[in-house]
Protein backbone atom coordinates (compact mmCIF):
# COMPACT_ATOMS: atom_id res chain seq x y z
CA UNK A 1 0.00 0.00 0.00
CA UNK A 2 2.79 2.39 0.97
CA UNK A 3 4.66 1.55 -2.21
CA UNK A 4 1.50 2.27 -4.23
CA UNK A 5 1.06 5.73 -2.70
CA UNK A 6 4.66 6.74 -3.20
CA UNK A 7 5.16 5.71 -6.81
CA UNK A 8 6.77 8.72 -8.55
CA UNK A 9 3.72 9.74 -10.59
CA UNK A 10 1.30 9.42 -7.72
CA UNK A 11 3.66 11.21 -5.34
CA UNK A 12 3.74 14.24 -7.63
CA UNK A 13 -0.07 14.21 -7.80
CA UNK A 14 -0.32 13.99 -4.02
CA UNK A 15 2.03 16.93 -3.56
CA UNK A 16 0.01 18.94 -6.08
CA UNK A 17 -3.20 18.24 -4.18
CA UNK A 18 -1.64 19.19 -0.85
CA UNK A 19 -0.37 22.44 -2.34
CA UNK A 20 -3.75 23.19 -3.94
CA UNK A 21 -5.79 22.75 -0.73
CA UNK A 22 -4.38 25.78 1.19
CA UNK A 23 -4.43 27.86 -1.98
CA UNK A 24 -8.10 27.08 -2.61
CA UNK A 25 -8.91 27.70 1.06
CA UNK A 26 -7.16 31.06 0.95
CA UNK A 27 -9.10 32.08 -2.14
CA UNK A 28 -12.38 31.14 -0.48
CA UNK A 29 -11.47 33.13 2.65
CA UNK A 30 -10.59 36.16 0.51
CA UNK A 31 -13.86 35.88 -1.43
CA UNK A 32 -16.02 35.65 1.71
CA UNK A 33 -14.28 38.63 3.35
CA UNK A 34 -14.23 40.83 0.24
CA UNK A 35 -15.85 44.21 0.88
CA UNK A 36 -17.20 43.31 4.33
CA UNK A 37 -17.73 45.98 6.99
CA UNK A 38 -18.87 44.98 10.47
CA UNK A 39 -21.42 47.35 12.00
CA UNK A 40 -22.04 47.09 15.73
CA UNK A 41 -25.45 48.04 17.07
CA UNK A 42 -26.76 48.44 20.59
CA UNK A 43 -29.04 45.83 22.20
CA UNK A 44 -31.72 44.00 20.26
CA UNK A 45 -34.51 45.92 22.05
CA UNK A 46 -33.52 49.17 20.33
CA UNK A 47 -34.03 50.51 16.81
CA UNK A 48 -30.36 50.30 15.80
CA UNK A 49 -30.59 46.59 14.95
CA UNK A 50 -33.32 47.30 12.40
CA UNK A 51 -31.32 50.23 10.99
CA UNK A 52 -28.28 47.95 10.54
CA UNK A 53 -30.46 45.37 8.78
CA UNK A 54 -31.70 48.06 6.40
CA UNK A 55 -28.12 49.05 5.59
CA UNK A 56 -27.16 45.41 5.08
CA UNK A 57 -30.01 45.04 2.59
CA UNK A 58 -29.04 48.21 0.74
CA UNK A 59 -25.31 47.58 0.48
CA UNK A 60 -25.15 43.82 -0.18
CA UNK A 61 -24.49 43.05 -3.86
CA UNK A 62 -23.82 39.35 -3.28
CA UNK A 63 -20.13 39.37 -4.13
CA UNK A 64 -18.07 42.54 -3.59
CA UNK A 65 -19.63 44.37 -0.64
CA UNK A 66 -21.57 43.41 2.45
CA UNK A 67 -22.57 44.83 5.85
CA UNK A 68 -22.38 42.38 8.74
CA UNK A 69 -24.49 43.62 11.69
CA UNK A 70 -23.14 42.73 15.14
CA UNK A 71 -25.41 43.11 18.19
CA UNK A 72 -23.35 44.83 20.85
CA UNK A 73 -23.69 45.13 24.60
CA UNK A 74 -24.26 48.87 25.05
CA UNK A 75 -23.66 52.25 23.49
CA UNK A 76 -20.62 52.87 25.68
CA UNK A 77 -19.19 49.42 24.97
CA UNK A 78 -19.65 50.07 21.24
CA UNK A 79 -17.15 52.92 21.47
CA UNK A 80 -14.60 50.66 23.17
CA UNK A 81 -15.24 47.90 20.64
CA UNK A 82 -14.83 50.31 17.75
CA UNK A 83 -11.44 51.26 19.14
CA UNK A 84 -10.12 47.84 20.14
CA UNK A 85 -12.25 44.89 19.01
CA UNK A 86 -10.99 42.98 15.99
CA UNK A 87 -13.25 43.31 12.95
CA UNK A 88 -15.51 46.16 14.06
CA UNK A 89 -15.43 48.99 11.49
CA UNK A 90 -18.58 50.98 12.27
CA UNK A 91 -20.80 51.48 15.30
CA UNK A 92 -24.06 53.23 16.15
CA UNK A 93 -23.65 55.32 19.29
CA UNK A 94 -25.80 57.84 21.17
CA UNK A 95 -24.55 61.41 20.96
CA UNK A 96 -24.62 61.94 24.73
CA UNK A 97 -22.77 58.67 25.37
CA UNK A 98 -19.93 59.82 23.11
CA UNK A 99 -19.88 63.13 25.00
CA UNK A 100 -19.82 61.21 28.30
CA UNK A 101 -16.91 59.03 27.14
CA UNK A 102 -14.93 62.10 26.08
CA UNK A 103 -15.52 63.80 29.44
CA UNK A 104 -14.54 60.67 31.36
CA UNK A 105 -11.36 60.28 29.26
CA UNK A 106 -11.72 56.54 29.69
CA UNK A 107 -11.04 55.55 26.06
CA UNK A 108 -7.64 56.75 24.73
CA UNK A 109 -7.64 57.90 21.12
CA UNK A 110 -11.38 58.54 20.98
CA UNK A 111 -10.77 61.82 19.14
CA UNK A 112 -9.31 59.88 16.19
CA UNK A 113 -12.72 58.38 15.46
CA UNK A 114 -14.70 59.93 12.65
CA UNK A 115 -18.39 60.00 11.87
CA UNK A 116 -20.18 58.98 8.70
CA UNK A 117 -23.43 60.80 9.44
CA UNK A 118 -25.79 61.83 12.17
CA UNK A 119 -28.64 59.34 12.19
CA UNK A 120 -32.09 59.49 13.80
CA UNK A 121 -33.24 60.68 17.23
CA UNK A 122 -34.11 58.29 20.03
CA UNK A 123 -36.77 59.21 22.55
CA UNK A 124 -36.51 58.98 26.33
CA UNK A 125 -39.39 56.82 27.58
CA UNK A 126 -40.27 56.90 31.27
CA UNK A 127 -42.99 54.35 32.06
CA UNK A 128 -44.32 54.36 35.61
CA UNK A 129 -46.98 52.89 37.89
CA UNK A 130 -50.31 54.70 37.85
CA UNK A 131 -49.85 55.98 41.42
CA UNK A 132 -46.78 57.96 40.34
CA UNK A 133 -48.11 61.09 38.71
CA UNK A 134 -45.01 63.19 37.95
CA UNK A 135 -41.29 62.65 37.57
CA UNK A 136 -40.66 64.24 40.98
CA UNK A 137 -42.76 61.47 42.57
CA UNK A 138 -39.91 59.12 41.67
CA UNK A 139 -37.76 60.57 44.46
CA UNK A 140 -36.27 57.67 46.44
CA UNK A 141 -38.15 55.19 44.22
CA UNK A 142 -36.47 52.35 42.33
CA UNK A 143 -36.09 53.12 38.60
CA UNK A 144 -34.74 50.62 36.10
CA UNK A 145 -32.21 52.14 33.66
CA UNK A 146 -31.26 49.09 31.58
CA UNK A 147 -27.81 47.49 31.76
CA UNK A 148 -24.76 49.37 33.12
CA UNK A 149 -23.12 51.53 30.47
CA UNK A 150 -26.17 51.46 28.22
CA UNK A 151 -27.37 54.63 26.54
CA UNK A 152 -30.38 54.63 28.85
CA UNK A 153 -28.14 54.32 31.92
CA UNK A 154 -26.08 57.36 30.92
CA UNK A 155 -28.98 59.50 29.69
CA UNK A 156 -31.09 58.76 32.76
CA UNK A 157 -28.19 59.50 35.08
CA UNK A 158 -27.59 62.85 33.43
CA UNK A 159 -31.28 63.73 33.47
CA UNK A 160 -31.80 62.85 37.14
CA UNK A 161 -28.67 64.80 38.08
CA UNK A 162 -29.95 67.79 36.14
CA UNK A 163 -33.28 67.61 37.99
CA UNK A 164 -31.50 67.01 41.31
CA UNK A 165 -33.71 63.96 41.67
CA UNK A 166 -32.41 61.12 43.82
CA UNK A 167 -33.60 57.69 42.69
CA UNK A 168 -32.47 54.14 43.40
CA UNK A 169 -31.42 52.65 40.07
CA UNK A 170 -31.65 49.00 39.03
CA UNK A 171 -30.02 47.40 35.99
CA UNK A 172 -32.34 44.70 34.70
CA UNK A 173 -33.00 44.13 31.02
CA UNK A 174 -36.11 45.99 29.80
CA UNK A 175 -38.17 42.77 29.49
CA UNK A 176 -37.41 41.75 33.09
CA UNK A 177 -38.07 45.29 34.29
CA UNK A 178 -41.52 45.35 32.67
CA UNK A 179 -42.59 42.36 34.75
CA UNK A 180 -41.19 43.93 37.92
CA UNK A 181 -43.07 47.14 37.14
CA UNK A 182 -46.33 45.26 36.69
CA UNK A 183 -45.81 43.59 40.08
CA UNK A 184 -45.05 46.92 41.76
CA UNK A 185 -41.46 45.94 42.62
CA UNK A 186 -40.11 49.11 40.99
CA UNK A 187 -41.51 52.57 40.41
CA UNK A 188 -40.60 53.14 36.75
CA UNK A 189 -38.65 52.05 33.70
CA UNK A 190 -36.44 54.43 31.75
CA UNK A 191 -35.63 53.37 28.19
CA UNK A 192 -34.01 55.33 25.36
CA UNK A 193 -35.06 54.01 21.97
CA UNK A 194 -36.69 55.13 18.75
CA UNK A 195 -40.46 55.32 18.92
CA UNK A 196 -42.58 53.34 18.64
CA UNK A 197 -40.68 50.83 20.77
CA UNK A 198 -41.96 47.23 20.46
CA UNK A 199 -41.41 46.89 24.22
CA UNK A 200 -44.31 49.29 24.91
CA UNK A 201 -46.56 48.87 21.86
CA UNK A 202 -48.72 46.10 23.35
CA UNK A 203 -49.32 47.83 26.69
CA UNK A 204 -52.58 49.56 27.64
CA UNK A 205 -53.90 51.62 30.51
CA UNK A 206 -55.40 48.42 31.90
CA UNK A 207 -51.87 47.36 32.85
CA UNK A 208 -51.84 50.14 35.45
CA UNK A 209 -48.96 51.90 33.69
CA UNK A 210 -48.46 55.26 31.98
CA UNK A 211 -45.74 57.48 30.54
CA UNK A 212 -44.47 60.34 32.69
CA UNK A 213 -43.75 63.75 31.11
CA UNK A 214 -40.04 64.58 31.08
CA UNK A 215 -39.14 68.30 31.37
CA UNK A 216 -36.72 69.91 28.95
CA UNK A 217 -34.40 72.77 29.82
CA UNK A 218 -32.38 73.97 26.83
CA UNK A 219 -29.98 75.84 29.10
CA UNK A 220 -28.83 72.67 30.83
CA UNK A 221 -27.67 70.44 28.00
CA UNK A 222 -27.53 71.13 24.28
CA UNK A 223 -27.23 67.41 23.54
CA UNK A 224 -30.97 66.88 24.00
CA UNK A 225 -34.01 68.19 22.15
CA UNK A 226 -37.68 68.44 23.14
CA UNK A 227 -40.10 65.98 21.58
CA UNK A 228 -43.38 64.16 22.28
CA UNK A 229 -44.82 60.69 22.55
CA UNK A 230 -48.30 60.56 21.01
CA UNK A 231 -51.26 58.22 20.62
CA UNK A 232 -49.98 57.46 17.11
CA UNK A 233 -46.92 55.94 18.79
CA UNK A 234 -48.66 54.17 21.69
CA UNK A 235 -52.41 54.11 21.26
CA UNK A 236 -52.95 51.89 24.30
CA UNK A 237 -51.12 54.21 26.69
CA UNK A 238 -51.64 57.75 25.34
CA UNK A 239 -54.91 59.50 24.52
CA UNK A 240 -55.05 61.50 21.27
CA UNK A 241 -55.57 64.79 23.09
CA UNK A 242 -52.89 64.16 25.73
CA UNK A 243 -49.41 63.79 24.16
CA UNK A 244 -46.54 63.26 26.58
CA UNK A 245 -43.58 65.65 26.50
CA UNK A 246 -40.12 64.12 26.71
CA UNK A 247 -36.59 64.57 25.38
CA UNK A 248 -34.72 63.04 22.45
CA UNK A 249 -31.04 62.30 21.89
CA UNK A 250 -29.35 61.89 18.55
CA UNK A 251 -27.49 58.81 17.35
CA UNK A 252 -24.33 58.79 15.28
CA UNK A 253 -22.76 56.35 12.83
CA UNK A 254 -19.10 56.28 13.88
CA UNK A 255 -16.18 54.85 11.92
CA UNK A 256 -12.97 53.39 13.31
CA UNK A 257 -9.64 54.86 12.23
CA UNK A 258 -8.53 52.34 9.60
CA UNK A 259 -6.10 54.49 7.62
CA UNK A 260 -3.26 52.08 8.45
CA UNK A 261 -5.27 49.09 7.20
CA UNK A 262 -5.88 49.89 3.50
CA UNK A 263 -8.27 47.01 2.75
CA UNK A 264 -10.61 47.84 5.61
CA UNK A 265 -10.34 51.58 4.95
CA UNK A 266 -11.35 50.94 1.33
CA UNK A 267 -14.26 48.77 2.51
CA UNK A 268 -15.56 51.65 4.64
CA UNK A 269 -15.12 54.03 1.70
CA UNK A 270 -17.10 51.73 -0.60
CA UNK A 271 -19.79 51.39 2.05
CA UNK A 272 -20.14 55.17 2.26
CA UNK A 273 -20.44 55.51 -1.51
CA UNK A 274 -23.25 52.96 -1.74
CA UNK A 275 -25.02 54.15 1.42
CA UNK A 276 -25.06 57.82 0.43
CA UNK A 277 -25.84 57.13 -3.22
CA UNK A 278 -28.69 54.77 -2.39
CA UNK A 279 -29.99 56.71 0.58
CA UNK A 280 -33.24 57.74 -1.13
CA UNK A 281 -34.39 54.14 -1.34
CA UNK A 282 -34.23 53.89 2.47
CA UNK A 283 -37.10 56.40 2.61
CA UNK A 284 -39.41 54.04 0.75
CA UNK A 285 -41.68 51.22 1.89
CA UNK A 286 -40.14 48.32 3.75
CA UNK A 287 -37.53 50.36 5.62
CA UNK A 288 -37.69 51.79 9.13
CA UNK A 289 -39.56 55.14 9.34
CA UNK A 290 -36.68 56.62 11.37
CA UNK A 291 -34.75 57.03 8.10
CA UNK A 292 -37.07 59.97 7.44
CA UNK A 293 -35.28 61.88 10.21
CA UNK A 294 -31.82 61.47 8.68
CA UNK A 295 -30.14 64.34 6.86
CA UNK A 296 -26.79 63.17 5.52
CA UNK A 297 -25.44 66.72 5.36
CA UNK A 298 -25.99 67.51 9.05
CA UNK A 299 -22.68 68.50 10.64
CA UNK A 300 -21.48 67.47 14.08
CA UNK A 301 -19.13 70.30 15.12
CA UNK A 302 -17.32 68.25 17.77
CA UNK A 303 -16.33 65.45 15.37
CA UNK A 304 -14.40 65.08 12.11
CA UNK A 305 -16.34 63.54 9.26
CA UNK A 306 -14.88 60.51 7.54
CA UNK A 307 -13.01 61.53 4.38
CA UNK A 308 -15.20 59.42 2.09
CA UNK A 309 -18.39 60.96 3.49
CA UNK A 310 -17.02 64.51 3.32
CA UNK A 311 -15.86 64.04 -0.26
CA UNK A 312 -19.18 62.55 -1.37
CA UNK A 313 -21.09 65.48 0.12
CA UNK A 314 -18.73 67.95 -1.51
CA UNK A 315 -19.12 66.32 -4.93
CA UNK A 316 -22.89 66.28 -4.66
CA UNK A 317 -23.34 69.75 -3.17
CA UNK A 318 -24.13 71.16 -6.60
CA UNK A 319 -27.30 69.06 -6.75
CA UNK A 320 -28.86 70.79 -3.77
CA UNK A 321 -27.89 74.19 -5.19
CA UNK A 322 -29.85 73.72 -8.42
CA UNK A 323 -33.22 75.50 -8.32
CA UNK A 324 -34.62 74.61 -11.75
CA UNK A 325 -36.61 71.34 -11.26
CA UNK A 326 -36.16 70.34 -14.91
CA UNK A 327 -32.36 70.67 -14.70
CA UNK A 328 -32.30 68.87 -11.37
CA UNK A 329 -34.38 66.00 -12.76
CA UNK A 330 -32.11 65.74 -15.80
CA UNK A 331 -29.02 65.56 -13.56
CA UNK A 332 -30.78 63.04 -11.34
CA UNK A 333 -31.63 60.87 -14.35
CA UNK A 334 -28.06 60.94 -15.65
CA UNK A 335 -26.77 60.06 -12.19
CA UNK A 336 -29.07 57.01 -12.04
CA UNK A 337 -27.93 55.86 -15.49
CA UNK A 338 -24.25 56.24 -14.62
CA UNK A 339 -24.66 54.52 -11.27
CA UNK A 340 -26.53 51.58 -12.77
CA UNK A 341 -23.90 51.17 -15.47
CA UNK A 342 -21.04 51.33 -12.95
CA UNK A 343 -22.60 48.71 -10.65
CA UNK A 344 -23.80 46.41 -13.43
CA UNK A 345 -27.47 47.01 -12.67
CA UNK A 346 -30.22 46.90 -15.26
CA UNK A 347 -31.23 50.29 -16.70
CA UNK A 348 -34.27 51.99 -15.19
CA UNK A 349 -37.17 53.10 -17.35
CA UNK A 350 -38.07 56.79 -17.59
CA UNK A 351 -41.19 56.09 -15.51
CA UNK A 352 -39.13 54.41 -12.78
CA UNK A 353 -36.66 57.29 -12.71
CA UNK A 354 -39.51 59.82 -12.58
CA UNK A 355 -41.09 57.99 -9.63
CA UNK A 356 -37.75 57.85 -7.80
CA UNK A 357 -37.16 61.54 -8.49
CA UNK A 358 -40.58 62.32 -6.99
CA UNK A 359 -39.57 60.42 -3.84
CA UNK A 360 -36.36 62.45 -3.77
CA UNK A 361 -38.29 65.73 -4.00
CA UNK A 362 -40.66 64.63 -1.23
CA UNK A 363 -37.69 63.83 0.97
CA UNK A 364 -36.01 67.12 0.06
CA UNK A 365 -39.10 69.04 1.16
CA UNK A 366 -39.21 67.15 4.45
CA UNK A 367 -35.66 68.30 5.30
CA UNK A 368 -36.52 72.00 5.17
CA UNK A 369 -36.83 73.65 8.60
Amino acid sequence: MVEFLFRPGRLVSLIAVLLWIPSAFGQQVAAVNRGVVELETTGSDGVSVRIAEDLAHLVDDGSTRRVLPVVGKSSLQNITDLKYLRGIDLAIVQDDVLDYAKNQKSIPGIDAMTYITKLYNEEFHLLARSDIKTITDLANQKVNVDLPGSGTDITAGRLFDQLKLHVSVSHDSPQVAIEKLRKGDIGAIAFVTGKPAPLFVGLTGDDGLHFLPVPFDATQNTTYAPTRLTSADYSGLIKPEQPVNTIAVGSILLAADRRKVPDRYNNITNFVQIFFTGFQSLLGPGYHPKWGEVNLATDIPTLRRHDAAAQWLQRNAQVSAIQDPAKLQDMFSRFIDERRQATGGTPMTDAEKAALFQQFQNWQQSQKP
